[in-house]
């Protein structure tokens, strides 16, 4: 009984602590965001700000364009992921449950895509918009990434797992292979889709390189590219720049709180350990 109690008390501090490091950056960031410009920077640190510099937000906000950039934001991330949803459910479905030649080859080639990073593809994708006369437009900054190979995969994991007596059933009572994907498959994969719907928020939201090389307009930039005008080669403010983060990283981190059950459940029940 000591032993299972000893071994508890073990475990609660370890998971404590993996916490209290997970939680310090943000704390971190916070007080950063309200100290004085010198504070910030002196030696030793201190952990709670001498005044209250409230006003760092409102000069952060007021410096850059803001709100055009959330509005961009918002805009690129619900367009990628309305297409990653489309694309990675047709194709997933079709890795998953149709029968053609040279299906594993595809889907093998589309995973070898994953290792491919994204500054070997920066040059080539740049010259594809100019010949497009994409540049400095929405085009450029959604079109690219409304296919994505990794939820591809997840997905296809997770229709695997779909009894195929379901196909055949939905095929007596006259039900299409579209009919099937839309009436059964994707009702059944809900937690898959978010588990999808979140990477694709995420990737979307802290988007910088790519919407820092093909677009030089503000009225098109979105929040990461905004964050960077605090970083200047003689100097970085830094309580600017973390006031800014915070405000930044806000409403995802209120869009977790908000579908916390829904996230924990979908990773939980996703084709993630499919």
């Amino acid at each position: 009984m000591a032993k299972k109690t000893t071994g508890k008390i073990i475990i609660i501090l370890l998971l404590s602590l993996m916490g209290i490091t997970m939680v310090l950056p943000f704390y971190w960031m916070i007080i950063t965001s309200l100290k004085t410009p010198l504070e910030a920077i002196q030696f030793p640190p201190t952990w709670f700000p001498h005044h209250l510099r409230f006003r760092n937000y409102i000069e952060a906000w007021k410096q850059v364009p803001f709100p055009r950039y959330f509005l961009n934001t918002i805009i690129i991330t619900v367009a990628t992921l309305a297409g990653v949803l489309i694309t990675s459910s047709l194709a997933a479905y079709s890795f998953a449950s149709m029968q053609y030649r040279g299906r594993n080859f595809i889907f093998l080639s589309f995973l070898a895509m994953m290792m491919i990073p994204l500054p070997v593809y920066i040059v080539p994708g740049y010259l594809i918009l100019i010949k497009f006369h994409w540049v400095d437009t929405y085009l450029a900054l959604t079109v690219p990434w409304l296919a994505n190979v990794f939820s591809i995969f997840l997905l296809r994991q997770h229709f695997r797992t779909i009894p195929k007596d379901l196909y055949d059933a939905a095929v007596m009572d006259g039900c299409s292979r579209f009919g099937f994907l839309l009436k059964v498959v994707i009702p059944l994969s809900k937690a898959a889709l978010i588990t999808v719907s979140i990477f694709s928020i995420i990737g979307s939201w802290n988007a910088f390189i790519w919407p820092l090389v093909v677009t030089s307009k503000d009225a098109l930039r979105p929040i990461q590219v905004g964050l960077a005008y605090f970083v200047q080669e003689q100097s970085t403010n830094y309580t600017l720049l973390t006031a800014a983060t915070t405000f930044t990283v806000a409403p995802i981190v209120l869009l977790f709180f908000i579908l916390e059950k829904r996230i924990i459940a979908s990773f939980a029940r996703s084709g993630l350990k499919g």
